[in-house]
């Protein structure tokens, strides 16, 4: 019996002792601070140079309480204290996942740590110059380094972030190709704009009353769209004035808008079959200034008395001045803007306004030529798949952000505008 116990007291002291060294083994764990693993430092992709991006997997030691730093060095140093300090942050921060890449691009699992060192502030990267990185952790009074790794920045030929940018780019004037091929070999359907039905009935009025055609590009200059409209309208308008033999004004408060203006009428009218009937003074310069441009133009209207107006392009505060007086003349009206914050003015004064894109339609619908008409078409079915992509975009992220799912983002990321 004596012998049984104390058979039990030596397994009793081998298991304390076993679980003493446990607890000290698990101690001694514990202040011990492991170096951040997997360090990995390397060029940043995608770039135009003069960054580097290191990144490590999370350590057991993360959290609140540890932070790391990221240390920077000339090229062949190997000791971590001839580096410099560049970064310092919480252990709980700096993820890929936080990072607008890709996923066909991103090189490490999302919950690593990620920092990329870039010239600015202190920090001067040169391209095709080796450095020395390394990243350490600190805890309390504890410190862990990593090895010191080496990594040159260079600039890249491509930023592959943007491939599907490209890609639906490609689509996008595949579709336009495609659509104007279609209108080439069929007629393709427009929807009826009673303001551009109404310019042949405009420019009859003139010829019939023996008076002027009054045609204005609006404020803005030549790098506006619409202006650039406006000009392609006028020279449909040009073209039909020409045929009927009436005359056409056009002032206006941009210089080169005018001389761009003055070689379309003059090409409408050699298309007309009538080159000797253009006039070098019916595009003319009155001043860059809002209303001073509006008096005179206001002026024109009451002694010309033109029988019809013609207000495309941008317009401002001066719309309401100039399409009053145009209306107490008894001319008849059309106006085409984008310029929402005018369009009640001119629905309220013309006759027939064109709103908002009918504007860009209108050079199409008047000519009827197949590769407008088709750009036209691609354009619509453009807009018709990027609200269908908007409208699922939105669903999938719903779903993505309720139940939690990753594969919604592998989606969107298709469709989205990464650096």
């Amino acid at each position: 019996m004596k012998r049984g116990w104390g058979d039990r007291a030596a397994v009793a002291a081998l298991v304390s002792a076993f679980i003493y060294g446990g607890l000290c083994s698990t101690a001694f764990a514990q202040f011990s601070l492991m170096p951040p693993a997997d360090v990995h430092v390397a060029d940043t992709p995608n770039d135009g140079g003069e960054s580097l991006t290191v990144v490590w997997a999370p350590g057991p030691s993360d959290g609140p309480d540890a932070r790391y730093q990221v240390l920077l060095g000339e090229a062949g140093s190997t000791d971590p204290s001839a580096l410099k300090v560049v970064a310092e942050f919480s252990s709980t921060t700096h993820y890929v996942k936080e990072n607008k890449v890709a996923w066909w691009t991103r090189q490490a699992d999302k919950a690593w740590h990620q920092y990329v060192i870039r010239s600015g502030k202190g920090i001067e990267l040169k391209d095709g110059t080796t450095y020395a990185v390394a990243v350490t952790l600190l805890k309390g009074e504890e410190r862990a380094v990593s090895p010191v790794l080496q990594a040159v920045p260079e600039p890249n030929w491509f930023n592959w972030n943007q491939l599907n940018n490209l890609i639906l780019a490609l689509g996008f004037g595949g579709l336009v190709f495609y659509a104007i091929s279609h209108a080439k070999r069929k007629d393709i359907f427009l929807r009826r704009i009673p303001g551009l039905d109404a310019v042949d009935e405009a420019i009859g009025r003139s010829t019939e009353l023996g008076k002027p055609i009054l045609y204005l590009t609006g404020a803005h200059d030549m790098g506006d769209p619409s202006t650039i409209a406006a000009a392609v309208i006028l020279g449909r308008v040009a073209k039909r004035a020409a045929a009927y033999e009436t005359e056409l004004l056009v002032p206006h408060r941009e210089p080169i808008t005018m001389a761009v203006c003055q070689e379309i009428t003059k090409q409408a009218y050699l298309e007309a079959g009538k080159p000797d009937l253009f006039k070098e003074d019916t595009n003319f310069f009155i001043t860059s200034d809002q209303f001073s441009y509006t008096a005179a133009v206001d002026g024109i209207m009451l002694r010309k008395k033109p029988a019809a107006n013609f207000f495309m392009g941008a317009y401002f505060a001066e719309s309401l001045l100039l399409t009053e007086t145009g209306a107490s003349t008894g001319a008849i009206q059309i106006a085409g803007t984008d310029s929402d914050h005018q369009l009640p003015f001119f629905v309220t004064t013309c006759d027939y306004t064109l709103i908002g894109e009918e504007l860009y339609a209108a050079s199409a619908y008047l000519s009827k030529e197949p590769i407008q008409v088709g750009t036209l078409r691609g354009q619509d079915i453009g807009k018709a798949v990027i609200l269908s992509v908007i409208m699922a975009g939105t669903v999938l992220a719903t779903i993505g952000v309720v139940t939690g799912a990753q594969w919604p983002q592998v989606f969107l990321d298709l469709f989205r505008d990464l650096k």
